[in-house]
């Protein structure tokens, strides 16, 4: 008995350790291995061939010789084989890292879109409180009122008249009061140049009340555009240039000016058509006349003049027409699409100097120079303007 068990076992006989049926129960292949190929049974091993470990893998040629074909022989049948086929059948399972991997990728997907979604919500809530929004996505894309406040004449209105002010020009025979459109926050600002026009000295106030003291920077009379620059000045709310070009007939619009020296007075309407052929006077005195006179800017179209003789110098430029109430002193002034930016400096209007209380008032006939020509003009202001 006790040498059948060793010639059996691990010493001297060195048969093959998984012959018959115990040694596959007692030494069970791994799950995990791969089949066996289907090498064809080789002759037994002779005696002194060195046993094949219970763990050796079954893949490389230089095996087969060993355990495998051993037990393939084992009992003449291909027992070995048959033992096998069972364990080979058994499916392998999942790798868990798999799950390990997808399962991070999708826990980040959901942080990004959460955290998109409160930055989406977090802007909008700095949009209600201050009015303005912040830029997202592209540093080139602002907006003056939040898109749900589009077209809303109160929201456009608290978002741009910190940027209209009200500008007293001392004449040499009286005075002249008109708007103008902040560009900087130290103190740049545009206007009409017949509201400046012969001006000994200007004094600008801006919505807050305050009071500056400006100098001419330049002058374009064939435009009749004038940059003006306030003394010691800064941290000023700016207004938004936007894009005359995309401007139709029939948008909505917004007027901030001072008509008759009330800051700050703001109408609204609709762009009523695109451009008109504007006749303005280029002639300063021309202007200052018609000024102390208490009537708008002479102007003429169609052929016909309104507001006085224009004079025999004069300019014509084209021109966004509005049925905004526009009155003296909006002249400089801003007209403002329903996002807040501003797509024309308000030049031209019907006065009726003469009128009785009972035809008095806007008649709905105002004029406009589109945003793009001022921005095509403003490194020309800058340099000191065409009439320098």
């Amino acid at each position: 008995m006790t040498e059948s068990f060793r010639r059996s076992g691990e010493y001297e006989n060195h048969e093959n350790p998984y012959q018959g049926a115990p040694q596959h129960a007692s030494a069970p292949v791994n799950p995990e291995w791969p089949p066996p190929p289907a090498y064809r049974p080789a002759a037994p091993q002779p005696v002194g061939a060195q046993p094949v470990e219970p763990g050796a893998g079954w893949g490389s040629p230089a095996q087969s010789g060993g355990a495998r074909d051993t037990a393939a022989a084992g009992d003449g049948n291909g027992g070995g084989t048959a033992l096998l086929t069972p364990v080979a059948a058994e499916p392998a399972p999942v790798p868990p890292r798999r799950r390990a991997t997808r399962g991070p990728m999708a826990l980040l997907a959901a942080v990004a879109i959460v955290a998109a979604a409160i930055g989406g919500g977090t802007a909008y809530g700095i949009q209600e409180l201050t009015g303005k929004d912040q830029v997202v996505a592209s540093s080139t894309t602002t907006s003056v009122v939040p898109a749900s406040k589009s077209g809303d004449v109160a929201s456009i209105a608290a978002a741009v008249s910190p940027s209209v002010v009200e500008i007293n020009a001392t004449l040499s025979g009286g005075s002249s009061t008109g708007s103008g459109v902040i560009i900087t926050s130290d103190g740049e600002i545009l206007t009409n140049n017949h509201v400046i026009a012969g001006a000994s000295s200007i004094k600008v106030s801006t919505s807050d009340g305050k009071e500056y003291t400006a100098k001419v920077v330049g002058t374009d009379s064939k435009k009749d555009l004038a940059l003006i620059k306030l003394e010691n000045a800064s941290g000023l709310r700016t207004a938004t240039l936007g894009n005359s070009d995309g401007v139709k007939v029939g948008d909505t619009v917004v007027a901030i000016g001072s008509p008759e020296g009330l800051t700050g007075t703001v109408t609204s309407g609709i762009v009523s058509a695109l451009d008109r052929d504007v006749t303005v006077s280029t002639d300063e005195s021309q202007g200052q006349q018609q000024q102390q006179q208490g009537g708008g800017w002479p102007f003429e179209f169609g052929g016909r003049q309104f507001n006085g003789d224009t004079g025999s110098s004069t300019t014509t430029y084209k021109a966004l027409q509005t049925d905004a109430s526009l009155n003296p002193g909006n002249s400089g002034g801003a007209l403002i699409d329903a996002n807040g930016d501003i797509i024309g400096i308000n030049s031209a209007m019907y006065s009726a100097a003469d009128a009785t209380s009972s035809t008095a008032g806007s008649v709905g006939l105002g004029f406009a120079i589109p945003v793009n020509t001022v921005k095509a003009d403003l490194a020309t202001l800058r340099a000191g303007g065409s009439d320098s």
